[in-house]
C-alpha cells in the first residue's frame, strides 16, 4: 500500500509577485474565427511563448499553426434607457470583425490610456489534424507611439495631439481580449494645432484624453530605442504589406521597416551595371530571388545608423569599365551574387518578390546620428558645468565683501558649476550607464564610498550630462527618477515612487498616486515581467537610489527587487545605488542579494590632502569673480587651508569636513576683516572638538544617543522639524537593534524609553511642546524637537560611535 507524501512546500520568498497573461485568456468564447485558413505550417516556439508560463501546458509534438484573415468577437449592448422604450429593442448581443491590417486600440494593462497599434498577423494552434483541441487564438499587433509613451527626456519634437508614430520592428502577442475597439491611422493631419513635444519639465495633464481619440495622423516611423525618425507614407507601407507573401505576413516582417544605409545605397548604385552586363552575358546563371539579393546586400550594407555619404572620390568608376571588358570574355563560375535581374522567363508560378521601400531619417534624425558617430571617438570627458549656474546667480545677489562670499562657497549645500577631482570615477559612471542605454538592456551599478567624497554629486553631474545628451539626439532617451532613502518614510515608499515614473503619472499637476506601496510592487512586477507585452512604452528608465543603507530591511525585499528588475529580460531598467560602505552587500544581504550587485561595482576612495586643497582653493577663486579688483582680498592663508586638509585627511577625507572647518574660520576672522591664518584655523579645529555640545554628548548614555540619532533620522527623512513622538519610538527600536551593544542592544520597554526621554527634557537637549492642546493628544502624537545643532550633533555621534553611527547619519 502506498502511502501518500505530503508535497514539500517552497518558500516564495524574493519571487516576483508575476500576474501573466492567464491561459483562459488565449480561448475567449465570444470570439471565433470569421475566415478559412490561409496558411498552415508546423508550430515554432514563438507561436506558444506566451503559454509557457503555465507549468501545466506543455507543447505537443504534431502541433500545427493556423493562420486567419479575420476574426469576429461578440459586443454585448447595454440595455435600452427609459426614454426609448417606444423603439424596437435592439439584438442583445453585436458582431465586431477585426481583420489583418486593421488599426486596433488595445489596453496593456500597465498605463491609463489605452496603445495603437495594427494587426499584423493571427493564428491558432492544433493538435494534428483534429480541430478545435487546443483552440488558442493569438494576434500579433505592431505598435505605434503616442508621444505620451515616449520617454520624458528626449529631443523637443513638435507634434499634434492626435499624432502616432510607426515602429519599425517592435510587436507583441498578445490575446484577441486586449482589443478594445477599431481606430483610424491616416496620412492627413486631422487637427492642425500643435503641441510643444513633452520634454522632461512639460506637464502631461493631457494623460486624461488620450482615450477619447479615434482617428490619429501619422507621418514618421520611429526607432523608440535610439530616439530617430525617419520620413513614412503609412498608406504606402500598409498596402504593400498586405500584398507581401503567405510566408512573410504569417510572420509579421512584411510590417518591419527596412531603414535606408548609406554603403547600401551606394552599392547599390555602382554595382547595378555591372551585375547586369554580367547577367546578359552569362544566361546559362542559376536565377536567384530577390530576396537572396537582398540578404547578400544586407551583409555588405554595414551599420544601419551610417549617414547619406557624398562621395568626393568615385576610385572605381573608370577602372570598371575596362575590367568589365576582360571579365566578359573569361570563364567563370558565376556567384550568388551576379545571378540578379534579367533572365530568362519560367513556365512555374512567378512569386511576387518583395519590394525593397527603404525609408530615409529626417534631417533632424541625421544631424543626431551624426553626432553620435562622432561622439565614440572620445575617450575621456570631463565633467560637464551645471548648465543652470545656480551657484553663480547666488553669487550675484550677495554684496561686495569678499568673507561673505566666501562663507557662501564655503557652505556644504553650496553646489559649484563644476565638480573637481572626480573626473576618473566621472567617466567610469558615465561610460557604464551610456552602454547600457545604448544596448537597450538593463543593469545596475553600485556605487560605494565614505561620507563627503562626492558619490551624489558626481552621479548628479553624470544624469545632468546624459540629460543633455539626450534632449540633443547624442543617446538613447530615458526616464529619469530619485529615490533618497532619507527622503521617504519607509522603504516601501520607493515602489510608489517608480510605479509614479513607469506609469506616466505627472506629479507635479496631479499629486502622487493613491496607491499602496503592494499595490505599487505588484504592478511594477507586471510590468517589468510583461517584456514586449507592456506596450510599446517600455523605454528606458533610469534610478538613482540614494542613501541606500536606509533602505535596507530585515527581509531585504526592496533591494532585492530594485536590482532584480534590471535582470528581466526587455525591462531597459537601469539602477544607479549609492551607500556609503562599499561591503554592504557582503554584510547585511544575503548571497542571492549581492550576486544581483555584482555586475558593475565603483568605490570613490576618501580625499586626499592635494584633491581637498584643489577643492577648496576652487571656491574661494569662484568667491571672487566679478568683484573688483579693491575687493579680491584673501580671506585664508594657503597654509591654513593646507592644515586644514591635513588634518581632515588624515582622519576621514570628508570634503564636507574641511569647508565646514574653513568656513568657520572665515566667519571667525570676519568682524575683524583680516585674512585667517593657520593659528586660526587650529582655534577652529580645538573649538569644535572641545565645544560644551560636543563634552556634553559624549557623556550621554547609550540610548540617549540612539535616540538623538533616531530625531535626527526621522528629521532628515520628513524634512521638518518637528516630529511625532511615537515616529521617534519607532526609530529609537530600529537603531536599538542595530547600534546597541551587547546587553544595551536589546529593545528597551515604553517605561525605559520615556525616562529616556525625561533625562534629555531635562537638560534641554530635546524640547517637547506642552500646554492644555498638547495635553490632550496622545502621548505619541505629540511633538519634539531637537533644541541642539544638527551638524554638531551628527558630528559628535559619528566620533563616539564610529563608522556604523556615520553610515547610519550619514554624517562624518
Amino acid at each position: 500500500m502506498s502511502t501518500q507524501v505530503t508535497p514539500s512546500r517552497r518558500s516564495k520568498r524574493y519571487q516576483q509577485l508575476v500576474n501573466p497573461v492567464h491561459p483562459s485568456a488565449w480561448t475567449d468564447k465570444s470570439t471565433s474565427w470569421s475566415s478559412e485558413p490561409f496558411y498552415v505550417r508546423p508550430s515554432i516556439p514563438e507561436d506558444y511563448q506566451t503559454l509557457a508560463v503555465d507549468e501545466n501546458w506543455k507543447p505537443a509534438s504534431n502541433m500545427q499553426t493556423v493562420f486567419y484573415r479575420s476574426f469576429t468577437r461578440s459586443k454585448s449592448l447595454p440595455p435600452p434607457s427609459s426614454r426609448n422604450k417606444s423603439r424596437s429593442r435592439p439584438e442583445a448581443n453585436t458582431q465586431e470583425i477585426f481583420e489583418v491590417g486593421d488599426t486596433v486600440c488595445v489596453s496593456t494593462g500597465s498605463a491609463r490610456y489605452d496603445s495603437v497599434g495594427v494587426i499584423a498577423s493571427m493564428w491558432e494552434l492544433r493538435m494534428g489534424k483534429s480541430e478545435g483541441v487546443q483552440a488558442n487564438m493569438f494576434i500579433r499587433i505592431h505598435w505605434f507611439q503616442r508621444p505620451i509613451e515616449l520617454p520624458r527626456v528626449r529631443p523637443r519634437r513638435e507634434h499634434t495631439e492626435d499624432e502616432v508614430y510607426f515602429t519599425l520592428d517592435t510587436d507583441a502577442i498578445l490575446p484577441p481580449s486586449n482589443v478594445v475597439r477599431h481606430c483610424t491611422v491616416t496620412d492627413i493631419p486631422i487637427k492642425e494645432n500643435l503641441t510643444q513635444v513633452a520634454s522632461s519639465r512639460q506637464t502631461r495633464s493631457a494623460n486624461f484624453r488620450q482615450n477619447d481619440f479615434s482617428s490619429f495622423y501619422c507621418r514618421f516611423a520611429l526607432d523608440s530605442r535610439k530616439g530617430l525618425y525617419y520620413d513614412f507614407t503609412w498608406s504606402s507601407h500598409k498596402q504593400r504589406a498586405l500584398s507581401e507573401s503567405k510566408e512573410e505576413q504569417a510572420s509579421g516582417g512584411s510590417w518591419n521597416v527596412p531603414v535606408e544605409s548609406s554603403r547600401r545605397r551606394t552599392t547599390r548604385a555602382q554595382k547595378r551595371p555591372r551585375l547586369r552586363k554580367i547577367t546578359e552575358a552569362d544566361e546559362s546563371s542559376t536565377r536567384e530571388t530577390d530576396a537572396d539579393y537582398e540578404h547578400q546586400e544586407s551583409v555588405d550594407g554595414g551599420n544601419e545608423d551610417e549617414l547619406p555619404i557624398t562621395a568626393d572620390n568615385d576610385l572605381d568608376s573608370e577602372p570598371d569599365v575596362h575590367i568589365e571588358a576582360l571579365e566578359d570574355d573569361l570563364p567563370k563560375t558565376p556567384s550568388r551574387k551576379r545571378k540578379r535581374t534579367v533572365s530568362t522567363p519560367s513556365k512555374s508560378t512567378p512569386r511576387k518578390g518583395r519590394s525593397n521601400k527603404l525609408v530615409a531619417p529626417t534631417p533632424h534624425s541625421k544631424a543626431a546620428i551624426r553626432k553620435r558617430n562622432n561622439r565614440k571617438g572620445t575617450v575621456v570627458r570631463v565633467p560637464p558645468p551645471d548648465l543652470t549656474r545656480e551657484h553663480y546667480k547666488q553669487l550675484q545677489k550677495l554684496p561686495q565683501d569678499a568673507w561673505l562670499r566666501a562663507m557662501h562657497v564655503l557652505h556644504v549645500a553650496a553646489r559649484p558649476d563644476v565638480l573637481p577631482c572626480r573626473g576618473e570615477e566621472y567617466n567610469r559612471v558615465l561610460r557604464t550607464v551610456e552602454e547600457l542605454l545604448e544596448e537597450g538592456s538593463g543593469g545596475c551599478v553600485y556605487i560605494s564610498g565614505v561620507p563627503g567624497t562626492g558619490k551624489t554629486a558626481t552621479v548628479h553631474a553624470v544624469v545632468r550630462e546624459l540629460k543633455r545628451m539626450a534632449e540633443n539626439g547624442e543617446t538613447t532617451p530615458f526616464t529619469y527618477v530619485e529615490i533618497n532613502g532619507l527622503r521617504i518614510p519607509e522603504p516601501a515608499a520607493a515602489y510608489n515612487l517608480l510605479w509614479e515614473t513607469i506609469s506616466g503619472h505627472d506629479v507635479s499637476t496631479e499629486g502622487h498616486l493613491k496607491t499602496s506601496s503592494k499595490e505599487a510592487l505588484k504592478r511594477l512586477s507586471n510590468h517589468f515581467s510583461a517584456g514586449v507585452r507592456a506596450g510599446p512604452g517600455g523605454h528606458a528608465c533610469v534610478v538613482l537610489m540614494d542613501e541606500l543603507d536606509q533602505l535596507v530591511t530585515t527581509k531585504q525585499d526592496v533591494v532585492y527587487n530594485f536590482f532584480n528588475w534590471p535582470t528581466l529580460v526587455g525591462s531597459k531598467l537601469v539602477v544607479l545605488a549609492v551607500a556609503n560602505t562599499m561591503d554592504l552587500p557582503e554584510r547585511v544581504m544575503s548571497g542571492r542579494v549581492r550576486s544581483r550587485l555584482g555586475m558593475t561595482r565603483i568605490n570613490f576612495q576618501p580625499y586626499t590632502t592635494l584633491q581637498l586643497l584643489e577643492i577648496v582653493h576652487a571656491r574661494l577663486l569662484a568667491a571672487k569673480e566679478n568683484l573688483p579688483p579693491k575687493h579680491q582680498q584673501d580671506v585664508l592663508t594657503a597654509d591654513g587651508v593646507k592644515f586644514a586638509s591635513m588634518k581632515v585627511s588624515s582622519i576621514s577625507g570628508d570634503a564636507r569636513r574641511v569647508l565646514d572647518i574653513c568656513r568657520r574660520t572665515v566667519e571667525l576672522v570676519h568682524p575683524k576683516g583680516k585674512t585667517a591664518s593657520t593659528e586660526d584655523v587650529k582655534e577652529v579645529i580645538k573649538v569644535m572638538q572641545n565645544s560644551p555640545t560636543a563634552a556634553y554628548l559624549k557623556d550621554l548614555s547609550l540610548h540617549e544617543r540612539i535616540m538623538l540619532a533616531a530625531l535626527v533620522k526621522c528629521i532628515k527623512r520628513e524634512g521638518v522639524e518637528e516630529i511625532k513622538w511615537g515616529e521617534v519610538e519607532r526609530q529609537h527600536f530600529i537603531y536599538a537593534e542595530t547600534l546597541g551593544e551587547g546587553v544595551s542592544a536589546r529593545a528597551p520597554t515604553l517605561g525605559e524609553l520615556t525616562l529616556v526621554l525625561d533625562s534629555l527634557l531635562a537638560s534641554r537637549a530635546m524640547l517637547m511642546e506642552d500646554g492644555f492642546t498638547a495635553a490632550r493628544k496622545p502621548v505619541g502624537e505629540r511633538k519634539v524637537i531637537l533644541n541642539l545643532e544638527q551638524a554638531e550633533v551628527e558630528r559628535v555621534l559619528g566620533d563616539v560611535g564610529g563608522s556604523l553611527w556615520r553610515n547610519a547619519l550619514g554624517a562624518a
